[in-house]
């Protein structure tokens, strides 16, 4: 049998603080040629094992080699969707930023970011080989969180690294750059050496190119199989994602933290909008735009990466400041005609990648559900006792009232996604947009938050409008659909 190099040695390794510890001495190799998926639930540990290899922690016992010589930094690359915090100085930005900018505010190009990092044998040809040209002139900020993704990615691979790790990839992708990150990924490991490792919530984003497969659950690393080997486990697939949750009451059927309203909300129509347009500079993102949305109305949205969704949301949710130069109308009322930001965002709740990314508050969990009372991106005031009850409420039916003391910040990915789901329903609302609410969950809590919005939207007068790249994840309430084009 042929030895292969070895890339990557994580030997007995026991991290010196206990909170980031798995719960036997963490051990896995990657040879030469191998392209793996770490496959688990949410909080499950897959990040910290990336983290672990990148020698992010202090270790108590145990240690990480390398087959190659370099420093880590340069050998392991990782992209996870906290990554577009360290884009144009995010943290300093404020969550309405996107909307209030001009094409002239100092904010760096791609192309300009790209040609900073790139070498020169390898610009154009990943640039056409990822199809990101066209958004090459754009500033920064003006990027999906779909193109956001594909900038990472390419910026990433444009500096050659050994080994590329990235963390549930194709979350907030369309289908066409899905099969395209895929393909440039296949080609990059054929041509240029690297090794990929995948972090996924999800068997059905394993792709043909996976050669092993690193199950994991509750902290603890399962025996690794070849992919056809992990892919027929069906009773390990079922283990790792069950039905239903330990501590789920009542079988996994679900009963609403809130009371049925007597009399629900009256108005006869949640939005219209009138030849609609918006523009920066010299790009137009919509385009005489008509929609009307009645009360109690399902709607899906579609349309491709920088279609203007997101723009299109900001506009209902009252964060883009444009739509005062437009004709649009919210609950029965035309926008502009005395009403404040906050009458309007009262009887919305909203739960968006873009709100996910500025989300940065280093509080416990329960204070960022708590916020969507006050419709604040942090927690600016005090909840009362009973609206405390209620958060808790909200996220013990979300699965996740063990997390209600946890800095937000040091939840997984997933598991910060179910918080502010929890967060978008705490006050129930009339009016409820979900972009991608279930970008980077596993399929346990996939189920669960499906099951939670389809009995939360079959009560009167409630509207829904749900934006997705996956059509098999709307809910079956959904019975109408808009789509963007996009525009060049």
């Amino acid at each position: 049998m042929e030895n292969r190099k070895i890339v990557v040695n994580i030997r007995n390794v026991v991290t010196r603080l206990p909170e980031l510890r798995f719960e036997e001495p963490l051990n896995w190799v990657i040879e030469e040629g191998q392209q793996w998926a770490v496959i688990g639930p949410n909080g499950a540990g897959k990040t910290l094992i990336a983290d672990v290899m990148q020698r992010k922690f202090a270790l108590k016992e145990g240690d990480v080699t390398f087959g190659y010589e370099g420093n880590v930094c340069d050998l392991v690359k990782s992209i996870a969707f906290k990554d577009i915090y360290s884009l144009a100085d995010c943290r300093n930005s404020y969550y309405q930023q996107r909307w209030h900018s001009t094409e002239t505010d100092e904010v760096p190009t791609i192309e300009d970011i790209l040609k900073d990092d790139a070498g020169v044998g390898d610009y154009h040809e990943v640039l056409s080989l990822f199809g990101i040209e066209e958004f090459l002139p754009k500033k920064l900020i003006f990027l999906s969180s779909g193109e956001l993704r594909k900038f990472l990615i390419v910026r990433t691979l444009l500096k050659r690294p050994r080994v590329l790790i990235l963390d549930n990839p194709f979350i907030g992708l369309d289908a066409p750059s899905r099969d395209v990150l895929v393909e440039m990924l296949w080609q990059m490991t054929k041509l240029k050496g690297v090794q990929v490792v995948l972090l996924l919530s999800d068997p059905d984003d394993i792709p043909g190119m996976i050669t092993h497969v690193l199950p994991v659950k509750q902290r603890r690393c399962l025996p690794a199989y070849s992919r056809e080997e992990f892919l027929k486990q069906t009773d390990l697939i079922a283990g790792l994602f069950p039905s239903e949750k330990e501590g789920d009451a009542h079988g996994g059927v679900f009963s609403l933290p809130v009371e049925e309203r007597k009399e629900p909300s009256c108005h006869l129509v949640t939005f219209r909008m009138e030849h609609v347009s918006i523009r920066y500079g010299n790009r137009t993102i919509l385009k005489e735009l008509d929609w009307e949305v009645k009360n109690g109305e399902k709607w899906a949205l579609f349309g491709p990466n920088g279609a203007g969704k997101s723009t299109l949301l900001s506009l209902i949710y009252a964060d883009n400041p444009q739509s005062y130069a437009n004709t649009l109308y919210l609950f029965d009322r035309k926008r502009g005609s005395g009403e404040s930001i906050w009458d309007i965002k009262k009887r919305i709740g909203y739960v968006s990648p873009e709100m996910h990314l500025y989300y940065m508050e280093n509080v416990p969990a329960l204070n960022i559900v708590g916020s969507g009372f006050f419709d604040s991106v942090g927690l600016f005031r005090k909840c009362t006792e009973q609206q405390q009850q209620v958060a808790l409420a909200w996220m013990r039916l979300f699965g996740i009232g063990e997390l209600k003391d946890r800095s937000f910040l040091t939840l997984s990915s997933g598991e910060q996604r179910l918080v502010l789901l929890a967060r978008a329903f705490v006050k129930d609302p009339d009016l409820i947009i979900l972009d991608e609410p279930l970008h980077g969950l596993d399929v346990s809590n996939k189920k669960r938050a499906a099951a939670i919005i389809e009995l939360f939207c079959s009560r009167p007068g409630k509207t829904l409008i749900y934006v997705t790249h996956y059509p098999h994840e709307l809910p079956a309430c959904v019975d109408k659909r808009f789509e963007l084009v996009k525009h060049t």
